[in-house]
């Protein structure tokens, strides 16, 4: 295709009276309402669209629809800069920006184009053989250059300005495709009144309906499908809208683009909605792809598919060019040889069978179509477009021999077709294997689930009234499936629209020309026939192999045009059948789809929503600095204390230390254990025992994961008989209700247990100090919280002024401390309460900085030295493991995990009392060179009131045997170096006096 394309001047589906302005690479060009971006750009006789992944050869538009494999662009700029938009799948709208990709410094003038002088070193697999040496690690040397190298278009590193959605839909009869047998099933679904969907990915209904003639029987059987369709209230037609993937109980994933229909898609309207589709049954009407003919330089800018040759001249009115040649193995190809002649052009007939039916000879004769059969092309002539083509004589025999040229013949365009590979590939998501059919020559859907049915081309069918037929009677299948039913009869002339052309077809997978050659299978990759041979010469035989030895269809369009060819070629040089050769394996997504599609919402604080406690507003409301802590949104410290968190957190430990302070801890996992076997379930969850648990009391408990590692610790109490409250920490709060879920669901089914998160049905806020009995004396008056009645790890459940209170008394800050819970709704009032009865005592609210440093005084492991990597024996903790069973112990001991030279548990303190210790910070010994990895690290630190220096908890090599050891914290970020010397990490109570007050 050179220049010469032009727009006819009568026919197409565009409106010649909207004319729309665009540019491309800079330039302004005029199209029409209903161009794509390859039509308009062919309408403007534009043949040289983009350059080839490896060798940067010239490409030009090679389809009209999604198996397009170079015309790719780069579509916007700035922040809405899009690349790798396949040009016939892009609407054109007023005002479109699009720009050629993989070239510099331009489009005609490439200087990458010079990869074609080292063709010869740059054959399948170089990368592995290149860039292994000369010297070890030289990979890393190339490795920049390659990335750099690699990609076609560049993506914008600007932040997304769109937005994006989901939803779910569901559907009684979801119908993929509208060509003839998707329009008839969505017809006879619609008419019995099921909830059918219509999903199209063009930009309008019709599939290859759209490419015929407007005057012929089958264009107008379209337009009336389609006027029947709208008038049925169950029926919703989706264009625009790629029905990616198949999941699991008949789950579609549909992206619909939206994009063409915003006049400014940052106004709030969705660019992209990604739909989860649900569907009672499903019919494949997906059609088929046309495959190329392999033969030398068939890559050339005017080497297009017949199919889509056909398609720009009836449905977008655009002449590729003036001359061509129809190069073919089957039936098909003859309708574009007429169409092309009814446009004007001079066309030829190069079929490479010696028979040809009789009638198709008579039309070609009568339309003044010179026919060649037993003619094959051996090569094209040209550079940036086709200039014309050598014509030999095919002799087809095992060795595809050389064959003589007959002549040389003037074209501007060459329009291929090899015959047609049924659209299989959402048939195949969910692990179905096609089957290979020899009458057709190509793979249909193999065995499908229940509720799915494939009608029309993808089933092998091609002519247009028996694919009116199929999907008719794929209609009624699913709808006997559901309950429904059919009419009697689709009441549609089908003698009327039988194809004046079939698909007869006489494969041919390899055509090799008198002189040398690329002859390409994949088109967007370059890789060529003689790639495969070298494969196959290598030992790569598997197709799954030769698809990552050769990069064969792992582009964006995966393969479309390339595949079927690539194995047939394959399978020939193995001498075996095309089905005993396989296929690679088909996976979501069928066509690329953006990334902020699938995210739609979920970005920013949707991603991940923040979470807010119950008290959230008071602390907002009095002074309180919030701080984001994993998913949830809390109190950081309070402005009475300072107004920066590294001199408020002091006064507030302060407060705690020496009389009684208010923090809240809703954000504490909660999960209600009920059931006959929960004490059991409970015993094999935690390492120590809880069988015995008396009724009103709670344990401290620690859970392991089943490799042996410390999953999460947590308190229990046990309320009643059969039931108990277990909290957990806020960061594992979901890991942990997962993990117990999974454990009866899979492990122990025969436990009667039943788990119930309450984590965001309770407020809950920890009263601590020496006054904090006093504290809730004032509280509740009337109610027993004296040492006898509530001792330490006592539980006590009361309604105080009909509110529900439950009181736990535990410690996380090492002093006589109290858990106070109550409905969510009563938080704000019970806090207040708290705060206004036990004002005589001085009590504050004290936030989150404050909380970690006072356990960190006490020596309570939380955070880091709850990562998932360290055992009880790491952590001090061995000694709570019970002669029981228990998740974890088969591992737990495992020599590596109870090595005496692990890391484990150990306290800090810095020996110049000025000094500084920051979390993170690698540990050495005196003697040691400050290098690598170290000893351990500081997992968190704090300033400490009550010894009025920097203090830490770390994971030291060999742990607490280093007892009075000095130490080096380095912290190579700010080139700091503190002594500090190896103590007990329970710097104070190590007796536990104060919390047993």
């Amino acid at each position: 295709m050179t220049a010469a394309a032009f727009r006819l001047k009568s026919g197409g589906r565009v409106d010649r009276m909207k004319p729309l302005a665009f540019t491309f690479d800079g330039k302004p060009y005029i199209g029409l309402a209903g161009d794509t971006l390859a039509s308009a750009l062919m309408a403007n006789g534009i043949g040289l669209v983009g350059r080839s992944f490896k060798y940067h050869r010239p490409r030009g538009i090679y389809s009209a629809g999604v198996e397009e494999p170079n015309a790719l662009f780069t579509i916007g700029s700035g922040a809405r800069h899009e690349p790798n938009m396949a040009g016939p799948l892009v609407q054109l709208v007023q005002g479109l920006e699009a720009a050629s990709q993989n070239r510099w410094p331009s489009l005609r003038w490439d200087a990458m184009a010079v990869n074609q002088l080292a063709a010869p070193i740059l054959t399948a697999g170089f990368y592995y053989k290149t860039f292994m040496g000369p010297t070890k690690g030289a990979w890393m040397v190339y490795e920049p250059y390659i990335r750099r190298a690699a990609g076609l278009g560049k993506p914008t590193t600007e932040r997304d300005p769109d937005r994006y959605d989901a939803r779910h839909d569901f559907c009684d009869v979801l119908v993929i495709g509208t060509g003839p047998a998707g329009l008839a099933a969505a017809l006879a679904a619609g008419r019995a009144g099921a909830r059918t969907l219509l999903v199209e990915q063009d930009l309008v209904a019709g599939g290859r309906l759209l490419s015929e003639p407007l005057q012929s029987a089958a264009a107008v059987w379209l337009t009336q499908a389609l006027g029947e369709l709208k008038t049925l209230s169950q029926v919703e037609v989706l264009t625009h809208a790629t029905a990616f993937g198949l999941y699991d109980s008949n789950t579609v994933g549909i992206i619909e683009r939206r994009e063409h229909q915003l006049p400014d898609p940052a106004k709030g309207q969705p660019r992209q909605v990604l739909r989860i589709v649900r569907a009672r049954s499903i019919i494949y009407a997906t059609g088929a792809l046309e495959r190329p003919l392999v033969f030398n330089s068939n890559d050339r800018p005017g080497v297009m598919l017949a199919s889509g040759v056909r398609s720009y001249v009836n449905r977008f009115a655009v002449s590729p060019g003036r001359r061509a040649i129809i190069a073919t193995n089957n039936d098909s190809a003859w309708a574009t040889a007429f169409d092309l002649a009814a446009a004007g052009l001079d066309v030829t007939v190069a079929d490479l069978r010696r028979e040809v039916a009789g009638e198709l000879r008579a039309r070609a004769k009568a339309a003044n179509i010179d026919v060649l059969t037993g003619t094959a092309i051996g090569d094209v002539s040209g550079a940036l477009g086709v200039h014309g083509a050598e014509l030999i004589e095919y002799r087809p025999d095992a060795k595809m021999a050389k064959s003589t040229t007959l002549e040389n013949r003037s074209a501007d365009v060459i329009a291929v077709s090899g015959g047609w590979s049924p659209a299989v590939h959402l048939t195949s998501h969910t692990g179905s294997k096609p089957v290979w059919r020899n009458d057709v020559a190509g793979f249909v859907p193999g065995p499908l689930a229940a509720g799915q049915f494939a009608a029309g081309a993808v089933a092998g069918t091609y002519d247009t009234a028996d694919c009116i037929a199929a999907g008719w009677t794929a209609a009624s299948q699913a709808l006997d499936g559901i309950g429904s039913r059919a009419a009697a009869g689709h009441g549609i002339a089908l003698a009327d629209l039988r194809d004046a052309v079939g698909s007869a077809i006489e494969p041919v997978w390899e055509i090799k020309g008198q002189r040398k050659g690329k002859a390409f299978l994949d088109l967007q990759n370059d890789v060529t026939a003689s790639d495969v041979h070298q494969a196959w010469r290598e030992g790569y035989h598997s197709v799954e192999h030769l698809k990552r030895y050769t990069t064969l269809g792992m582009g964006t369009d995966q393969g479309k045009t390339s595949n079927i060819n690539a194995l047939a070629v394959m399978a020939g040089l193995r001498d075996v059948t095309i089905p005993l050769a396989g296929t690679t394996t088909f996976r979501p997504p069928y066509t690329p789809i953006a990334l902020g599609a699938l995210a739609g919402r979920t970005i920013g604080r949707h991603f991940r929503p923040i979470r807010r406690s119950p008290l959230h507003d008071w602390h907002i409301a009095n002074g309180a600095e919030m701080i984001e802590a994993g998913p949830w949104l809390r109190a950081w410290y309070y402005k009475w204390a300072g107004l920066a968190p590294e001199t408020a957190y002091i006064e507030e430990m302060r407060l705690v230390r020496q009389t009684v302070g208010l923090a809240d801890v809703s954000s504490l996992g909660k999960i209600d254990v009920q059931g006959p076997d929960a004490a059991k379930f409970l015993n094999r969850v935690y390492v120590n025992g809880f069988a015995k648990l008396p009724i009103g009391k709670a344990r401290y408990g620690v859970m392991l994961a089943d490799d042996g590692t410390v999953l999460d610790d947590g308190t229990t109490s046990r309320l009643a008989e059969h039931r108990y409250f277990m909290t957990t920490t806020t960061a594992a709060a979901a890991d942990v209700m997962s993990w117990l879920e999974f454990l009866l669901q899979t492990a122990w089914t025969d436990l009667r247990v039943h788990l119930t998160s309450l984590t965001d049905e309770w407020a809950c806020m920890a009263v601590s100090g020496p006054s904090s009995r006093r504290s809730l004396e004032l509280s509740f008056p009337g109610v027993d919280v004296s040492n006898a009645e509530l001792p330490y790890m006592g539980v006590k459940e009361f309604d105080f002024d009909g509110v529900p209170i439950r009181l736990i008394r535990l410690s996380f800050s090492g002093e006589l401390a109290y858990e106070v819970y109550t409905p969510a709704d009563y938080g704000i009032a019970l806090w207040e309460r708290i705060l206004e009865a036990s004002r005589p005592l001085g009590i504050m609210p004290y936030g989150l900085e404050a909380l970690a440093s006072l356990r960190i005084e006490k020596g309570h492991v939380a955070g880091l030295e709850l990562d998932h990597r360290n055992t009880l024996h790491d952590l001090g903790l061995s000694k709570m493991a019970a002669n029981k069973p228990f998740v974890g112990k088969e591992l737990l001991n495992r020599p590596v995990l109870v090595d005496p030279e692990r890391w484990s548990l150990v306290g800090l303190e810095c020996i110049d009392p000025d000094a500084r210790l920051r979390g993170g910070a690698i540990l050495f010994a005196a003697t040691d060179e400050i290098k690598g990895h170290g000893r351990g690290y500081i997992t968190a630190v704090t300033h400490s009131v009550e010894l009025n220096k920097m203090i830490a908890l770390a994971l030291y090599k060999g742990g607490l045997k280093h007892e009075g050891d000095e130490i080096v914290c380095a912290f190579p970020l700010r080139n700091e170096q503190t002594r500090a010397r190896i103590v007990s990490p329970h710097f104070i109570d190590p007796r536990g006096e104060r919390l047993n007050a």
